[in-house]
């Protein structure tokens, strides 16, 4: 289980990662599909410039996405052969400003660092107004989305 602002990988195909309770933040999967190397990161927020010093790479879309690259390729995997799955981002609070539209911005921030990175999304379950838990099973590659709504939760492969 992946907390706030934490951060994972793992080669074991047994393995299962996961994120409780998304609800603005974005769950990050960075994986080498033919090795079965897989990361994870629990997003907060979009951008880490406003931050004094960034202790935890793992809170900010621009440098999860550069941390998970690099973790990955220290285990052995491809940086060509990277791909992305994407979960959360939910509108959780009705506002009428941006400032609180904090999920977009963050699925918008993480999209953009995947694309600076030339890493394909494979798959996303963005955006709405519902929380969500994910599961990513390693063996299968295989995201799991769960939301307090049953009728939405499915799994991506």
């Amino acid at each position: 289980m992946v907390g706030m602002a934490q951060w994972t990988v793992s080669d074991d195909p047994a393995a299962t990662l996961a994120i409780a309770g998304l609800g603005s933040c974005v769950g990050l999967v960075v994986y080498e599909p033919q090795r079965k190397i897989a990361a994870l990161a629990h997003v907060l927020l979009p951008d880490s410039r406003a931050a004094m010093e960034v202790r935890q790479p793992a809170k900010f879309a621009d440098t999860a996405v550069p941390l998970l690259c690099g973790a990955l390729t220290e285990r052995g995997a491809r940086p060509d052969l990277l791909v992305a799955k994407v979960a959360g981002g939910a509108r959780m609070f009705r506002s009428p400003g941006p400032e609180l539209a904090l999920g977009a911005r963050n699925v918008d921030a993480v999209m953009a660092a995947l694309a600076a990175q030339s890493i394909p999304i494979l798959a996303s379950d963005v955006g709405g107004t519902v929380g969500r838990t994910i599961r990513f099973h390693v063996g299968t590659l295989a995201l799991e989305v769960a939301s307090r709504d049953p009728r939405a939760s499915r799994v991506i492969l």
